[in-house]
């Protein structure tokens, strides 16, 4: 039998050569790879708190902000175990319309603050859609230098439709901050709304951002946040602006005179400052510091604290109630019905509210009995 003829091997072809290694190094993920925050037990999430792991602080967070009723035990037990170690910090909120330079005021604040040996936590609550519910959560793309900085820890959140446009667990998230060792927390929120004052209700010092050139400055401001604020910085006052923050600076200052004492004795302050070239910005760093000073020797601060943590028990009250009602296996299977028949105006809207508190409250002697 004839053998085959060998196919014609092309003179085109590649050498085996030496095997390349992967683009993968494999030791080095095994170090870096880090358990999922529900596979770690209580203890090694709060010794990787109170360590200043900034992932585990960050899982951490996130475990707190979940609506799941899984995490919701993890998450408290984590929260106890910490408060002992928080409360050593200055909390400070950040309002103002959007556009007014929020991000960037924080980012040359929170450099400033890091050459002068602090650790810096920034809590920046994103807005939610209302409609997708989701967020863009760019703020550590507007912070890039301060969040790529070892001293500081910049965590965006969403704001989920809560009050004010704050995150349901910001508290929560400033305890484990603390915990962390971080010495100035900021609470960057949305923008200005009567509802701002959920901010207030959990920060030492509230700084108020405005831009000078805007249009009636003290027509574009709600009084009650102009009557919060502890302080009043008028933002970008540099370049041709600098005349204008100038005369912003002066309305406010006449506006402030008109308002009531503070409870805490301290008169509000205005002033002018560049985020961009960084000047003023140490002034903003003293007006702080004299308000924690003062409030500490008078004993307000103190005072202040207790009474938002007797609040925050009163508002926590309200959202397990709330959350209690709408997941409610009865109240959700009766719920679409009830829209429906309101919608064809078959019920009044009062009506319709007091059958779904009675079958709930049906619901819950049920299972007590």
């Amino acid at each position: 039998m004839p053998e085959k003829k060998k196919k014609a091997e092309s003179a085109l072809k590649v050498n085996k050569g030496i095997e390349q290694p992967s683009s993968i190094n494999e030791d080095a993920v095994k170090k870096i790879r880090v358990k999922k925050i529900t596979e770690l037990q209580t203890d090694e999430i709060v010794a990787g708190v109170l360590s200043g792991n900034r992932t585990i602080l960050s899982k951490a967070i996130t475990l707190v902000e979940s609506t799941l009723p899984a995490h919701h035990n993890l998450a408290q037990e984590v929260i106890e175990k910490c408060l002992p170690h928080s409360g050593k910090s200055i909390r400070i909120g950040i309002t103002g319309v959007p556009g007014v330079g929020k991000s960037t005021f924080i980012e040359s604040l929170g450099t400033f603050l890091i050459k002068k040996g602090k650790k810096i936590a920034v809590l920046a609550i994103d807005p939610s859609s209302a409609r997708s519910k989701g967020s863009i959560l760019g703020d550590k793309t507007r912070m890039e230098n301060l969040a790529n900085n070892k001293n500081a820890f910049v965590r965006p959140s969403a704001s989920a439709g809560s009050l004010g446009g704050v995150a349901r667990k910001t508290h929560e998230s400033i305890i484990l901050c603390e915990a962390a060792g971080y010495d100035t927390v900021f609470v960057e929120t949305v923008g200005v709304g009567q509802s701002e004052t959920a901010v207030h209700s959990m920060v030492d010092f509230f700084l108020l951002l405005m831009l000078a050139g805007a249009g009636d400055e003290l027509q574009g401001i709600k009084r009650g946040i102009m009557e919060m604020a502890d302080a009043i910085v008028i933002n970008k006052a540099d370049g041709d602006n600098i005349i204008k923050a100038g005369l912003a600076k002066r309305n406010y200052e006449n506006a402030l005179h008109l308002f009531p004492p503070t409870e805490s004795g301290w008169i509000p302050l205005v002033k002018t400052c560049s985020s961009l070239s960084g000047d003023g910005i140490q002034k903003v760093w003293e007006i702080i510091e004299n308000y924690i000073g003062q409030t500490y020797k008078n004993n307000y601060f103190n005072i202040n604290r207790k009474n938002q943590s007797v609040k925050i028990m009163f508002d926590t009250i309200n959202l397990k109630l709330n959350d209690s009602f709408y997941f409610n296996d009865e109240i959700e299977k009766l719920l679409p019905k009830i829209e429906e028949e309101l919608k064809t105006n078959k019920i009044s809207s009062y009506v319709a509210a007091q059958k779904l508190l009675e079958r709930y409250f049906e619901s819950l002697k049920r299972k007590v009995e």
